[in-house]
């Protein structure tokens, strides 16, 4: 029977306290933040992700990019984290994306995931990354070295 505040999925039950950080900020994220936000004693694995902006698309020189989001979109990816997390013995999980102008280099998203073994980490943070691309609401703006821009439906 699980304990109070959990629910199950997918074999899994899922109690509220493995979702320990979900935003969206407009100012630099930090890895380690994430990384201590799903530390824990049971784990023995964390799967780490940091995505940065690239100085190249397609061949493309990129100089920045900015990030927007609907207003739904930290609520969305609860959502996504939580779905994630149903499907695999997670211990922590944490997931955040930035908005607004960034450079080449600065992380956009970082998330974490932590598990007992290091197959259900990595395979959960995957999941979890491939999601939050395909289904919160954030808009790229790219900005390329020619003058042109191009917007993109992308987390």
């Amino acid at each position: 029977m699980p304990a109070s505040g959990c629910r199950g999925g997918s074999g899994y039950f899922v109690c509220v306290d493995v979702i320990r950080l979900i935003a969206i900020r407009d100012r630099p994220l930090s890895v380690d933040e994430v990384q201590q936000a799903v530390a824990d004693p049971t784990a023995g694995a964390i799967a780490l992700f940091a995505g940065t902006v690239r100085s190249d698309d397609h061949g493309r020189p990129v100089t920045r990019l900015s990030y927007s989001a609907h207003p739904s979109a930290e609520t969305e990816l609860r959502r996504i984290a939580e779905k994630a997390a149903a499907g695999f013995p997670v211990r922590g999980l944490a997931a955040v994306h930035r908005v607004g102008d960034l450079e080449i280099g600065d992380f956009a998203v970082v998330a974490a995931v932590s598990c007992p073994h290091r197959a259900e980490a990595l395979e959960c943070c995957r999941v979890l990354i491939d999601e939050i691309k395909a289904g919160v609401p954030i808009w790229k703006h790219q900005y390329f070295g020619d003058g042109s821009d191009e917007w993109v439906n992308s987390a």
